[in-house]
């Protein structure tokens, strides 16, 4: 008999068995269910199978947690169902059915963003550590920065600009990339496609808006403004999808014995005039205009109460997949501000879920199966993974995860009420310290703080008037 074998007839049987599966496959940690019919699937008895660790619903997936023998179990439940595996990125189109327009356009957006992370991340870091070396006045009695008395360190400052400056001014490269990588559309199309966006010949944007007069293509019967869009999302989200759906238009209808020839340049000459004339201005216009509104309800006298509700609803957003929205919001409020005051509240999010989970470990010390949860799911949380946490345990019992939410919305009008702003988009939970400016690196601990012990602090409460309330039911 194998190791699984009496959990997974179990999760066969209690999922609604072959019949109601219409695609599966499993990532790190969980199982990845596309159901016919989701409401057939007995969540209880299934979060009751002793290898299960909790489960949800996530981009019209029903995903069970596994933990780090997922693909042990995964095996053994396709030779046991005779259910064909499919891949990752198969899962995710065929739960595309089950999600609405809006969730489908979310789900996209999170697909795009997901291979650019890390390199976002490691920019973040960069920047932040060259502002430690460069801005903050360590030496000669509080007058003086390290590039300032060292050559080494002023060295070290201006090579680093190099990875930063690849990083964010060439962004729209990485987006226009990605989104031919995940349309199955020519990448390297999209590669080029993302380098007309921002080639050195062109005029900064930002530069334009400062009054600089942008120079021109000149066609005799009209003239094309040669301005780039260097650090821009929305116009490189656009252009990048307008070039793929004609891509894909093209490769329909030009037969294959041209089709090397005809459709790369069908399809990327008219992409890039579309990008320079209609694309590029209006996602420049978008950009902006949403930059502005988050920017301006952050700094307005109303900002503490968005900082509230934003703190407090992060997590439930993480459920729907709607955070997804957020990573374009900060990126274009890098662009335009110079930094983002949004993520620091995410950040502080993702702590304020560990530390409920933190609190459930001293509530169940005793409980060796339990904790064999909620400590990796604890340490995955203080480095910016929340979802074991959340779906494994904060979410089981309810009162953790509204613990949690309430620590992270007071943490969160402390950050923006003090102003508390980020260079980009980093590592969460505890290390996001290090992707906030420096100016701001004392204020974000002291909010961090608040979000480490207000949730540890209301979670044991709550289960202490969980556990006197049962027992006046037992007494009466």
């Amino acid at each position: 008999m194998s190791k699984f074998s009496n959990d997974v007839s179990e999760l066969l049987e209690y999922i609604g068995g072959k019949e109601n599966i219409a695609a599966v496959s499993h990532c790190v940690t969980r199982m990845r269910f596309v159901l016919n019919d989701p409401k057939k699937a007995d969540v209880k008895k299934i979060e009751g199978i002793k290898s299960v660790k909790g489960s949800f619903t996530q981009a019209g997936q029903f995903q069970v947690i596994i933990g780090n023998e997922v693909a042990t179990f995964y095996n053994e439940f396709t030779a046991k169902s005779g259910v064909e595996a499919v891949s990752k990125d198969d899962a995710k189109k065929a739960g595309r059915q089950n999600l609405s327009l809006l969730q489908r356009v979310i789900s996209h957006l999170g697909e795009i963003f997901s291979p650019l992370i890390p390199a976002i991340v490691v920019g973040g870091l960069i920047l932040g550590f060259r502002n430690i070396i460069g801005d903050i006045k360590l030496l000669e009695s509080g007058t003086k920065s390290l590039i300032e008395v060292s050559q080494f360190w002023s060295g070290v400052h201006h090579f680093l600009w190099l990875i930063g400056e690849a990083i964010f001014f060439y962004l729209p490269v990485g987006i226009t990339w990605s989104i031919s990588k995940k349309m199955g559309t020519t990448q390297i199309l999209g590669i080029v496609l993302g380098i007309t966006l921002v080639s050195p010949q062109l005029l900064n944007a930002y530069a334009v808006a400062g009054g600089a007069e942008a120079p021109v293509w000149d066609f005799g019967f009209t003239q094309i403004k040669m301005i780039g869009y260097q650090a821009q999302v929305i116009p490189a989200i656009l252009a990048g999808f307008v070039l793929a759906k004609l891509e894909l238009m093209l490769r329909d209808r030009v037969p294959g014995y041209i089709s090397m020839i005809v459709v790369p340049f069908l399809a990327l000459i008219p992409t890039v005039l579309l990008a320079h004339t209609v694309l590029g201005p209006l996602g420049w216009k978008i950009g902006s205009m949403i930059s502005s509104v988050v920017y301006a309800g952050l700094t307005s006298t109303f900002g503490w109460l968005f900082a509230a509700i934003f703190g407090f609803s992060y997590a439930p957003l993480v459920i729907t997949g709607l955070h997804h929205m957020t990573n374009a919001i900060d990126l274009q409020l890098m662009s335009e501000m110079g930094g983002t005051n949004l993520w620091p509240m995410i950040a502080l999010s993702n702590i304020a879920q560990g530390s409920a989970v933190l609190a459930m470990i001293y509530l169940n010390k005793d409980d060796e199966e339990e904790k064999q949860v909620s400590i990796p799911a604890a340490i995955s949380c203080y480095l910016g993974v929340t979802e074991p946490a959340m779906f494994g345990i904060n979410l089981k019992y309810v009162y953790p995860f509204l613990a949690a939410m309430i620590g992270s919305g007071i943490a969160a009008i402390i950050s923006v009420g003090s102003g508390v702003m980020a260079n980009s988009i980093g590592v969460g939970g505890l290390p996001g310290i290090l992707s906030i400016q420096p100016q701001y690196m004392g204020i974000f601990a002291i909010a961090m703080i608040v979000a480490i012990v207000i949730p540890f602090g209301l979670t044991i409460v709550f289960a202490k008037k969980k556990m006197t309330f049962k027992k006046a039911e037992k007494s009466s």
